[in-house]
């Protein structure tokens, strides 16, 4: 396949070898084209570009003199203070990040912040707490830098964005329980625990005590306290989030100097783009004066571009959250922010649906169908999908490699590469971090005392590779997805076929990490349209040929992802029809319970295998009788969710003889196995003298008090129900529930080895108890792991699929399904032991502490165990 030099702008030809070529199937041919599509010089079109993502701190530290302001701020040794990254580390690694074959840099706020929150125990390191929005903090260096670090990018014709945020300020004043709506002196504390200063230095902003009766007057901010209820639109727009200061964006004060502060950036540095911060938190029309205002001493920041000489100026903004499986209602707010009756409102909105379509599938083996929709969807609500940025993880979530495997990962950034939008890579995961915002430099935190630089590491060349086949290829970066193939039965396959300007390419994955077998997928192509390899994930790539009919049946590897380039039809390379032919006789209906009897007809094979969903290695072999009749049995205890249509085929291996697919859906019997009562009030972890967090939704609700724990299980797969004292949902979370996270220990009856570490939670299971699988499961994300590879800082080896999640906050239950696949199949669970331990998870277990900090739980040493409650059930056996 292609790759483009970072030294010489040529492209690379690399072909990935395999055992057979065939006529529809040239992996040279491929690599020819791409490289005939590279461009010749460096786009400026949004659409084929390739941003790399820096925090600024976390980085790399190009001046050390600038560490240390002295106001307590700079520990990296901790994750809450700062480490010493600026704006000159970024400049001396640009060779470094054009070498992944990225085009932009977007880096995380380089304005003035507040330094420390001692009212949360918290740094302003990440850029977000700003305090004067036309400064550059002294952390990250000069204005002299940034437009050092600005031209060196236009020397490599590559752009820069600016992280920028409207809706809020550092965190210099709150609200306690006083607080009155109509007099919003009523309540008001000042942050005095703020450092370095008490109070934002621009003005208006620095306009912030209502106390004062011209501060109360210029009405700069909106005087109200945290975000109670995400759900609440008014709270939404009008509150603080996270207790940061809510700017009233209405006021044309406000708006005026939110102008003049970042057009300042754009005449002064040369910015390429904006990225938006929590767009949501204002109303998607304030974008619209933003943009466009016409005001000659603060005119909106698009006229300031253009003034500046750059017309492609881009500007996308940050609607966090996801949605649930096939629902779309975040993806429709966030065209809401793109476009409404009136007309456009910002170019760009980062595509947060379709990251977390990317994790549920490529990290946590949920059904492809998933992410199928996902695309579908993209395409269905947004009029401009490719000028979205799309990303696979950031400052903001999860790493994906924290509960998903590299070879998931390498899967994800292929689907990125080749869908619409513009990928992001977030700075680390090009060298396998783990840790949200470790630090990429010897000093910073987290980093193990050596920078983490690395050309040779296999995901940077990895990721070299897939950013040079999108950029040699604009059928990637401009095309239209139309998904062929996907399963709502679990991990699987996954296709789709990309379409612009008469060009078409194949897109195949399979997220299991078993072979499957992709049959009888109408490809869209004609017949004898050949087919060539651009990339396949790791080699050798399966042989591939479309048939008579134009389809495609091919076995794909474990973790497969691949690449075709639709060629010319080619008449000799037409398929002959197949000898023999397999059926299977019409299903019934209803779903079913225990067996499922098929029967058909063959001829011309002498035994087949029967696939379930395309699982190769559970297959059932099949012998016809003299009169090619057949009959089989199929066990249907192994899947137990009766919304999912499972397909089964037979095949021949070896004879290209594959018959039309049949469908089913089953009707499980759950039985309860087990339940086990807590007392109330004993949340207080093993010491009893843990307390929550001082912030508010913790004590008042104590989310992590479990109450009692049941069990259940169908076949092999195992039900759980968490009684809880009550169930939150502040945060708006997809799996409906927060403040809480289940770590879940599985030990499983006569089987040997097993860990009595409990990872990352500083603590081991009671007794003498061995665990043999454990998932982590939040409002957020969940993960599965067995204990292979556990370590007190290693999570094990990660397992799919992940849990299902189902929250009944009227009766303060979450449910969690965890099928047998996860455990590979076990044949019966009676004896296994459940552990269920409550804690907090933010990207990390939240840190304990003697005093409770905002998001800190207190009444304990740092070293202390990460268990707030917990509770242990046995299943029973069947009476």
């Amino acid at each position: 396949m292609a790759s483009a030099s970072p030294e010489t702008g040529r492209v690379k030809i690399r072909c990935l070898s395999f055992a057979s070529t065939l006529l529809a199937l040239s992996c040279t041919a491929g690599a020819l084209a791409a490289a005939e599509a590279a461009p010749a010089a460096a786009s400026s079109d949004w659409r084929d570009q390739v941003i790399y993502f820096v925090m600024i701190d976390r980085f790399d530290d190009g001046d050390p003199s600038n560490n240390d302001q002295g106001a307590g701020e700079y520990d990296p040794a901790s994750a809450a203070h700062f480490s010493g990254g600026d704006l000159a580390g970024v400049r001396r690694r640009l060779d470094y990040i054009q070498g992944l074959g990225a085009t932009a840099v977007w880096i995380t706020p380089p304005v003035a912040n507040q330094w420390w929150d001692g009212k949360v125990g918290y740094g302003g390191y990440h850029g977000y707490w700003a305090s004067d929005f036309k400064s550059v903090d002294a952390h990250f260096g000069t204005l002299a830098e940034y437009r050092a670090l600005a031209d060196a990018l236009h020397a490599r014709e590559m752009k820069l964005v600016q992280d920028i945020v409207v809706n809020h300020t550092g965190n210099f004043f709150g609200y306690d329980h006083t607080r009155d709506p109509a007099d919003p002196a009523t309540g008001y504390w000042a942050n005095t625990v703020s450092r370095p200063m008490a109070a934002p230095t621009q003005s208006p902003f620095s306009l912030n005590d209502p106390r004062r009766a011209a501060d109360r007057a210029a009405g700069i901010y909106h005087w109200t306290p945290p975000i109670a209820d995400f759900t609440r639109r008014e709270q939404e727009l009008g509150h603080a989030l996270a207790d940061l200061d809510d700017l009233d964006t209405e006021n044309p004060q406000v708006r005026r100097a939110l102008r003049d502060s970042y057009g300042h950036w754009i005449r002064e540095v040369g910015v390429d783009a904006f990225r938006v911060d929590t767009a949501f938190h204002v109303p998607a029309d304030y974008f619209r004066d933003f943009l466009h205002a016409d005001d000659a001493a603060a005119p909106g920041v698009l006229a300031v571009a253009r003034a500046a000489g750059n017309p492609d100026f881009h500007v996308f903004g940050e609607g966090f959250g996801v949605d649930k499986p096939y629902a779309d209602t975040l993806a429709r707010k966030i065209d809401g922010y793109l476009r409404d009756a009136q007309g456009p409102i910002l170019p760009g909105m980062i595509n947060f649906p379709l990251y977390g379509g990317f994790g549920d599938v490529f990290a946590r083996g949920r059904p492809t169908a998933e992410l199928a929709h996902r695309i579908r969807s993209t395409m269905a609500i947004h009029a401009d999908p490719h000028r979205m940025p799309t990303f696979v993880d950031n400052h903001d979530v999860e790493r994906f490699l924290a509960g998903g495997s590299e070879a998931g990962l390498r899967q994800a950034l292929l689907a990125m590469m080749t869908l619409p939008g513009i990928p992001v890579i977030y700075y680390g995961t090009e060298q396998g971090f783990r840790g949200q915002r470790t630090a990429m430099f010897a000093g910073g935190y987290g980093s193990g005392g050596r920078d983490h630089f690395d050309h040779g590491a296999p995901l940077y060349r990895f990721l070299a590779d897939v950013t040079a086949l999108r950029r040699a290829q604009p059928l990637l970066s401009r095309g239209a997805p139309t998904v062929l193939r996907d399963s709502a039965a679990g991990a699987g396959v996954l296709a789709w076929r990309t379409d612009h300007e008469g060009q078409s390419a194949l897109v195949v994955f399979n997220t299991d990490d078993q072979p499957r077998l992709l049959d009888n997928l109408d490809t869209g192509l004609a017949p004898g349209t050949t087919l060539s390899l651009l990339h396949a994930i790791a080699g050798p790539a399966p042989p591939a040929q479309l048939d008579a009919e134009g389809r495609l049946t091919v076995v794909l590897p474990p973790r497969a992802g691949l690449v075709w380039l639709a060629g010319d039809v080619d008449a000799v390379a037409v398929a002959t029809p197949h000898a023999g032919a397999i059926t299977l006789d019409p299903l019934p209906g209803t779903p079913r319970r225990g067996a499922l009897v098929l029967s058909g007809q063959a001829s011309g094979v002498r035994g087949f295998q029967l696939l379930v969903d395309g699982a190769i290695g559970s297959a059932q072999r099949v012998r016809p009788g003299p009169d090619g009749r057949w009959g089989a049995t199929l066990d249907t205890a192994r899947w137990v969710d009766p919304s999912v249509r499972h397909r089964v085929v037979a095949w021949a291996p070896g004879t290209g003889v594959v018959s039309q697919g049949r469908h089913f859906t089953v009707d499980p019997l759950w039985r309860l196995a087990g339940r086990v009562s807590d007392a109330a009030g004993d949340d207080t972890g093993r010491s009893g003298r843990y307390v929550y967090p001082a912030s508010a939704g913790w004590r008042q609700h104590r989310p992590g008090d479990l109450r009692a724990l049941q069990a259940e299980v169908s076949g092999g797969s195992l039900r759980l129900t968490m009684q809880m004292a009550s169930v939150v949902a502040d945060w708006n979370p997809p799996n409906g529930f927060d403040h809480v996270n289940f770590t879940v220990f599985l030990t499983l009856p006569g089987r040997d080895g097993g860990a009595r570490v409990m990872p990352l939670q500083q603590a081991s299971l009671p007794g003498d108890q061995r665990w043999h699988y454990r998932w982590r499961l939040g409002g957020w994300t969940s993960a599965g792991f067995s204990a292979e590879g556990a370590t007190a800082t290693l999570e094990g080896s990660g397992v799919i699929p992940a849990p299902q999640v189902a929250v009944d906050r009227e009766r303060h239950t979450i449910t969690v399904t965890l099928p047998a696949e996860s455990m590979a199949f076990p044949e019966d669970l009676t004896g296994a032991r459940v552990h269920v331990t409550t804690w907090d998870y933010d990207g990390a277990y939240r840190a304990l502490q003697p005093e409770p900090g905002g998001h800190q739980f207190g009444g304990g040493a740092t070293t202390d165990p990460k268990v707030l409650d917990e509770a242990t059930l046995v299943i029973e056996p069947a009476h």
